[in-house]
């Protein structure tokens, strides 16, 4: 691929990324407002739609304070692994 193909490709990657995150920020928004009308609701029907909006309990291991409590235990289980960022700029 030459470099004038490569950068056109990059250029196009970078719109539809700019639309990605115009999408997402418009969906979050209609999402904030669908919520502001539930208020304390956990469910709302409209038409054929039906919304849910429910507290979810979750328990995560609190790895700082692991680390400062037990180091030698959090040394054991800490897993390092390697990626590959993809960034354009």
């Amino acid at each position: 691929m030459s470099m004038n193909e490569m950068e056109s490709k990059i250029r196009e990657l970078r719109q539809l990324q700019n639309l990605i995150e115009e999408a997402q920020a418009e969906a979050e928004a209609i999402k904030d407002s669908i919520k502001a009308h539930m208020g304390d609701a956990e469910e709302l029907r409209a038409g054929e739609y039906r919304v849910t909006w429910k507290a979810v309990t979750a328990s995560r291991l609190d790895t700082a304070a692991l680390k400062k409590a037990l180091p030698e235990v959090a040394e054991r289980f800490t897993k390092t692994t390697t990626s590959r960022r993809f960034c354009v700029a």
